[in-house]
């Protein structure tokens, strides 16, 4: 028998067909409404977080929305007053008039209403999941051909992680002795930290000196020419950010951040056993061509493999796929936080980043669109993204090749959504193509440049929102490409 045929001698047996109904608590929403419409009060208590949508049936949502504008006007909500505005139902067999009177009657005391909203709330959150479950099955049957599955996916994720975000009871005004908490919380988790920094510090003493560490929320552009060692030094941030990473479990299991923090590393450009192997040489001390050749001694042997057990403990993740849109960026970063959390952010780097694949987009509104997703990532997970960039080639023709905010390459949209631009400049690195004639009075003067050059790097911070521009000069050690604090004797002021 067919499942058609076997469904229509069910039906005709007279078998009762089940329907599984939305998650909701209409006794819920009558307590809470007879509540408000007792005490106006019982609004305060659940304004910030409940809204007319929230409600399952349509009448309650009219008599919370209805009572809301009234309250917020300054006036007064009770069944008299909201009759006027609520038209002519029929409510099964008693009028809207009747029906007011009836929730104020049976009302709960004020005390209970927080209680009650959250449950509003809590059912019409489980009510957005089963949507957006039918949405992606809808979406999985009856998906155009450009339409990837893919593309699908991350609509989900983000609605999913939208949905988390926003289903949450915070928010509002506070106290103001609740705000000098939170003052002292921030304050004694600064202090905590390495360096006593409100920001995550990088490792770098006068870096952090300058910026106050990497700030929450913050889209840092750290920008550059071809070999002044962007990479290097994203590397090495991460590294030592993911190195002092300390957390402490919350009463409810969840593992909270207090030191450093746990990074997440979108290698677009390199593969991640090349981006191991830099920081194994980093780290290490010995060179990463010797690394790759085998060519070393039994004890830098011993050297690569500390460093190596000491990485394999790190909360370091490297994503090594090239070419991936903005959204799937976005989307990964968001899943990497959900599952293993997410403190830091880098991506090496911006110009390998694709748009959304609109046609007849140019390449300056595909930045823009990348700029402005990498800034909105920042702030939805709140933790700072380092994204390298290319810097154009203008750089070149002038003598003073240290770069400017308009060598930023191809968009003013880098400029604009960078809460911070830092620029890497090593001067070694132009002087050395500049070798004049040895033995000739120039050789002399190279070589006394050469001199005051060698080993140091400038990282130049052309903008930052919350504090000065300015110069901060670091080591560099180009065999392992390894920044570093200057020495004591060797660190010249930095003048702000």
């Amino acid at each position: 028998m067919s499942i058609v045929n076997s469904l229509v001698a069910r039906l005709d047996n007279g078998e009762a067909q089940q329907y599984r109904l939305m998650p909701h608590n209409i006794d819920a929403e009558q307590a809470l409404l007879g509540a408000v419409l007792v005490n106006n009060d019982a609004f305060f208590r659940v304004s910030d977080f409940l809204e007319p949508a929230h409600f399952q049936e349509e009448i309650h949502r009219r008599i919370f929305e209805v009572a809301a504008s009234l309250i917020k006007a300054g006036k007064v909500a009770t069944p008299i007053t909201l009759k006027t505005f609520l038209g002519e139902h029929d409510l099964g067999g008693i009028t809207i008039p009747q029906y007011l009177a009836r929730l104020a009657a049976e009302a709960t005391t004020v005390i209970n209403a927080e209680d009650y909203g959250r449950t509003i709330h809590d059912l019409a959150v489980r009510r957005e999941l089963i949507a957006i479950g039918e949405d992606v099955v809808n979406a999985a049957y009856d998906a155009p051909v450009d339409s990837s599955p893919r593309e699908q996916i991350e609509t989900a994720e983000q609605r999913l992680y939208k949905l988390a975000e926003t289903g949450r009871y915070d928010g509002g005004f506070m106290r103001f002795s609740d705000a000098l908490t939170s003052a002292i919380n921030i304050a004694a988790a600064a202090y905590k930290r390495d360096g006593n920094l409100s920001g995550i510090a990088t490792g770098l003493t006068d870096v952090d000196r300058s910026m106050g560490g990497l700030q929450s929320s913050d889209l840092i552009i750290l920008a550059g020419r071809p070999g002044m060692g962007k990479t290097a030094l994203a590397t090495n941030i991460a590294f030592n950010v993911a190195r002092a990473w300390r957390g402490e479990k919350q009463p409810d299991g969840a593992m909270k951040t207090v030191n450093g923090g746990i990074v997440g590393f979108f290698s677009l450009e390199m593969s991640a056993e090349q981006l191991a192997t830099r920081i194994i040489a980093e780290q290490s001390g010995v060179p990463s061509y010797k690394i790759r050749r085998g060519d070393i001694a039994e004890e830098e042997f011993y050297k690569v493999s500390d460093v190596a057990r000491e990485m394999q403990m790190l909360p370091f993740y490297i994503d090594q796929t090239g070419g991936i849109s903005i959204a799937q960026l976005a989307s990964r970063a968001r899943r990497l936080k959900r599952q293993r959390g997410l403190d830091f952010l880098v991506v090496d780097y911006l110009q390998l980043l694709s748009g959304s694949s609109k046609r007849g987009e140019n390449r300056v509104q595909e930045l823009t669109e990348i700029t402005t997703g990498l800034k909105a990532l920042a702030k939805e997970l709140a933790v700072p993204i380092m994204a390298l960039s290319q810097l154009s080639r203008q750089v070149e023709a002038r003598d003073d090749k240290r770069p400017q905010l308009s060598d930023l390459r191809e968009s003013g949209s880098i400029e604009q959504d960078a809460d911070v631009v830092l620029f890497v400049f090593r001067e070694e690195y132009y002087l050395k193509n500049k070798e004049p004639k040895m033995g000739s009075e120039d050789y002399f003067k190279w070589q006394a440049e050469m001199d005051r050059a060698h080993g140091t790097a400038e990282l130049i911070i052309g903008k930052q929102r919350h504090g000065p521009t300015g110069t901060v000069r670091l080591s560099f050690q180009a065999d392992v490409t390894r920044f570093g604090n200057l020495a004591s004797d060797d660190h010249l002021p930095d003048q702000f």
